[in-house]
């Protein structure tokens, strides 16, 4: 099988955790099961009966042996007999509490985990969106706290019992034979070589496990969202063989890889137990022959060798998982890191109901990764209930500085204030409850036509929905629908057309009444006919409202109050549709090349 080579986010991704292990790693993780702690120090408990009743299974042979077997003792080897059926008993017992309270401390911190992950996710900024896949950001939340919860429910107190399990074997063999402990421990030496190599190795292919499976989910995502496009260009056969032949194929490479490592280890683990269990029978043997050790010390001997590998073999087994888990945890830790670069200060004061005065007082603005500026020193003020109309070429920063009142940036440099309130000093929820925003591309959510336009309100009436999808224009096409305002649409409104769409967009804008308006290009994917029914609609809706419009319709554009042209991030010329014509500028040159109906 060919080497693949996977894309560069991946093997960007894989290097970025491509470090030593950290203990604070761990330690993290942990302080998400400290709120659980009695259900594992109960489950510690239950642990502790289950490695007891283990360790005294062999020592319980080795008096029925001697005692009572070869005693001719018929009382003591009934009882001996009855007493290693109860230790039997009390491990299953033990085991089957200590997994019960431990599944639920799995479940309950996954629970916990992704709702961290969620809130954060939520909080943000677009830039972050902007460069991270939803394939990967899904791969997180999902796969990634999976294997967490797979290994809170069954490898951690695992690990704990094997330690626990192989110190008390250790101490029960010495008790019996010194000779035939040190016989046993022998092969420890090359059980730690082979451990080390193991771990090492491990560690660096379930890094490239989960590498791989980012990948495979941020090609799955990124083809079924595009799956209009695969087929209308018919792609299926095409994209099937890349992601056979490399995306899936990468995977298989790495997963098979990961196997091989456990594949070598754990028969080494078995022959090296194996060479043990020998030496013991044949030194063992001949001192029974011998009578130096009664033939009980021999059997319980040779069970606590098999039970002492038992829990090597599980151990690292574990430590397989672990190295999985580390890696999850690496990466869960560090989507929960992704600084949020808006956020509210410790002082922010909800903003009163606003009158709607927008005020851009010298902003600059850049990403923080890139310092290349995208506004530069906008100097502008809009009265309440005014229509500004934004305008200029792809590029020029129309998104950009509607973004910045919306707050999902902070200004790098000057202020951004509505009614003298700067927005860096009042929280984003209560700034953002009062506007209203319309996208180029509207998102509906799986529901019905009725949840989309209360996305906004979830208070409003039935009239009140109405009134607003009727105030838009919506009502004529939803009526007509099987069930009205209460038919599903399905996740992105895949039922209805994009005028449509954009309607519904309108009406949950409008239902929530807001005070600044946005309109990001909303009505670029419209028909002709539909942008009638829209402009009809508007000319009184954003009468009242301060509204920012984004546009490259002239329809749209010259009933503006103001029309603001920006060119390379600057504001370059601003006046009303007339003015802005009798000037021949810049804005002459777009409404000749660009704005012709």
């Amino acid at each position: 099988m060919s080497t693949i080579t996977p894309p560069a986010y991946v093997t960007q991704s894989e290097e970025q955790y491509n470090k030593n292990f950290d203990p604070q790693v761990a330690k993290r993780l942990a302080g998400f099961i400290r709120p659980y702690s009695w259900r594992l120090i109960l489950a510690l408990f239950f642990m502790g009966g289950a490695s007891a009743a283990s360790v005294a299974g062999p020592y319980f042979i080795k008096i029925a042996i001697d005692n009572g077997f070869t005693a001719n003792n018929i009382p003591l080897l009934r009882q001996t007999i009855l007493l290693f059926v109860a230790t039997t008993i009390i491990q299953w017992i033990c085991t089957y509490f200590r997994v019960r309270n431990m599944a639920v401390v799995g479940q309950v911190v996954i629970y916990d985990l992704r709702k961290a992950l969620f809130d954060h996710l939520q909080k943000l900024s677009i830039n972050f969106y902007s460069h991270y896949s939803v394939g990967r950001v899904i791969t997180r939340v999902i796969n990634d706290v999976e294997v967490l919860r797979d290994f809170l429910t069954w490898g951690m107190l695992a690990i704990v019992r094997d330690v626990f399990v192989l110190i008390g074997i250790i101490i029960a063999m010495l008790s019996l034979n010194l000779k035939l402990s040190l016989i046993t421990f022998t092969v420890l030496p090359f059980m730690a070589l082979a451990t080390y190599i193991f771990r090492r190795e491990a560690r660096r292919n379930y890094r490239k496990v989960r590498a791989a499976i980012s990948w495979v989910n941020s090609v799955l995502a990124e083809n079924i969202n595009a799956v209009r496009v695969v087929q209308a260009f018919s792609r299926q056969k095409l994209n099937y063989q890349q992601f056979s032949e490399f995306t899936n194929r990468y995977h298989l490479q790495m997963s098979i890889n990961a196997a091989k490592i456990s594949s070598v280890y754990f028969p080494v683990v078995d022959v090296l137990g194996a060479i043990a269990t020998a030496l013991v029978v044949w030194f063992g043997g001949t001192a029974v022959l011998g009578s130096q050790i009664s033939a009980g010390v021999l059997v319980a001997f040779v069970l606590y060798i098999d039970r002492y590998f038992e829990p090597i073999r599980d151990l690292f087994r574990r430590i397989d998982a672990l190295q999985t888990t580390m890696a999850g945890g690496e990466r869960i830790l560090g989507l929960l890191d992704v600084p949020i670069e808006v956020q509210d200060s410790p002082e922010a004061m909800d903003l009163p109901k606003i009158v709607g005065d927008v005020s851009f007082d010298h902003v600059s603005f850049h990403y923080s990764d890139d310092p290349s500026l995208v506004l530069e020193d906008i100097c502008l003020e809009v009265p309440a209930g005014s229509t500004v109309a934004l305008v200029g070429e792809t590029g020029a920063g129309k998104t950009t500085l509607v973004k910045l009142l919306s707050r999902f940036h902070d200004p790098t440099s000057g202020a951004l204030l509505v009614d003298q309130h700067d927005l860096r000093s009042v929280t984003q929820n209560s700034l953002r409850s009062q506007m209203g925003i319309v996208l180029q591309d509207p998102f509906l959510f799986n529901g019905s036509v009725k949840e989309n336009i209360l996305f906004g309100r979830l208070d409003a009436t039935d009239s009140e929905i109405r009134a607003a999808a009727t105030a838009v224009g919506a009502t004529d096409f939803i009526d007509q629908m099987k069930h009205g305002f209460d038919t599903i649409v399905q996740e992105g409104g895949v039922m209805l057309s994009v005028g449509q769409r954009q309607l519904i967009s309108f009406a949950r804008a409008l239902l929530a009444d807001p005070r600044i308006l946005i309109l990001d290009e909303a009505t670029s994917s419209v028909d002709t006919q539909t942008e009638l029914i829209i402009q009809k609609a508007l000319e009184r809706l954003l009468r009242g409202r301060t509204s920012f419009v984004i546009a490259h319709r002239l329809s749209t554009i010259q009933g503006a109050d103001l029309i603001v042209v920006m060119h390379d991030g600057r504001i370059v010329e601003k006046g009303t549709h007339i003015e802005l014509l009798e000037q021949k500028g810049y804005y002459y040159d777009l409404h000749n090349t660009g704005f012709k109906d």
